[in-house]
């Protein structure tokens, strides 16, 4: 494959941090080891999806400020390009370990080691997919075998995992231990984990707080942490062999909740920057006009589903926002489906029109 100038560097980059953070997780010095693993593991993935993406001539640079775009938005890019097919569930991984190395890096956070190999060991494996799947190259050819991160204990299951953490925690709360610190930042790695399920996953002070006082409460693991419940690891092979991947397995969804919820549970959600798409960004960013795009709205039901859409208030006006869910949906049936059916079935006219010929049809009718 020929390589670009620029998608070369960014790719030697990406392999020199994954180094990086091999050799800091098999390091002998546990002073700022996690720190070190965590941020070049953060950074290998930052520079691979940018080499990726420049690859494939998508630009990486802000139009606005000129400035190289952030990892969150790096992310969702390579989830749309037809060729990296980042899947959710590994852009859930690589936000976990950017959560838990964002907490690391600007305040603090306990991370346990059977936590962090299987997150480091699962970071490896993806990268070793990503790097063949975009430029047909394996890391085994960039690192040697031995090197691979290597843990003292097999890796457990995710759930014993998380359920032995909550239990450490509990410990610490208990009146008289004076351990809240120790208590609190273990509770982060926690919630820093809810990112393989939730992308709009944000550690604050506030979600750490709500945690404590539901667990002092006598809340189970189940209620405090919902979001983790649908999180497990799929491990294969042994030894330098051994493979992680992070898979979401039906857990609890997200919901929005009113007044007298269970709080231990509700974190708190900038919900303009979930929703942050208006109805004619949609269709600039689809490439197809207004009126087309909401066909496609109509035909993926955008303006119902809460995971695509949400109403906002200002003094008397409402609109609607929509996040990626929806731009996504909205990609796979242009690109898979009939378009002229779903027009034909959808486009905005006071006329009768025929019933939707097309999969996945929401059958909701919208205002335009």
């Amino acid at each position: 494959m020929k390589l670009r100038q620029s998608a070369r560097i960014l790719k030697g980059k990406a392999l020199a941090s994954v180094r990086a953070s091999v050799i800091a997780f098999n390091g002998l010095d546990e002073d700022g080891r996690v720190t070190n693993v965590l941020l070049r593991m953060q950074h290998a993935f930052e520079m691979l999806m940018k080499a990726a993406l420049n690859q494939r001539g998508v630009t990486v640079f802000d139009k606005k400020s000129g400035k190289s775009i952030g990892l969150d938005r790096a992310l969702n890019l390579a989830q749309n390009d037809p060729q990296i097919k980042l899947t959710n569930d590994e852009a859930g991984l690589i936000r976990t370990i950017d959560a838990m190395r964002d907490e690391e890096q600007h305040w603090y956070t306990t991370v346990d080691e059977g936590i962090l190999y299987m997150h480091v060991r699962a970071g490896v494996t993806l990268f070793d997919d990503l790097l063949d799947r975009v430029f047909g190259e394996r890391l085994g050819n960039h690192i040697p075998r031995r090197v691979l991160p290597i843990g003292a204990e097999p890796p457990k299951d995710f759930q014993l995992l998380v359920d032995e953490e909550f239990e450490r925690v509990r410990e610490l709360l208990k009146p008289g231990r004076r351990m809240g610190a120790q208590a609190r930042a273990r509770i982060r790695t926690l919630l820093a984990m809810e990112a393989h399920s939730d992308p709009d996953t944000v550690v604050s002070d506030k979600d750490v707080t709500r945690v404590v006082k539901g667990m002092n409460e006598g809340k189970s693991r189940e209620q405090v942490f919902p979001k983790l419940g649908g999180v497990s690891a799929n491990v294969s092979g042994e030894g330098v062999e051994l493979e992680v991947r992070f898979v979401k397995s039906g857990g609890m969804p997200v919901t929005y909740v009113s007044d007298g919820a269970d709080a231990s549970a509700v974190r708190v959600v900038d919900l303009q920057k979930k929703y942050h798409l208006s109805k004619s960004d949609l269709a600039k960013k689809l490439g197809v006009t207004e009126p087309k795009a909401t066909a496609l709205r109509r035909h993926v039901g955008a303006d119902t589903d809460p995971d695509m859409s949400n109403t906002f208030h200002m003094g008397k006006v409402r609109y609607l926002g929509y996040s990626d869910n929806a731009y996504n949906a909205m990609v796979a049936a242009r690109d898979d489906l009939d378009m002229e059916e779903i027009w034909k079935a959808h486009r905005p006219t006071n006329q009768p029109v025929p019933p939707c010929t097309q999969p996945g049809c929401a059958s909701v009718t919208v205002a335009a």
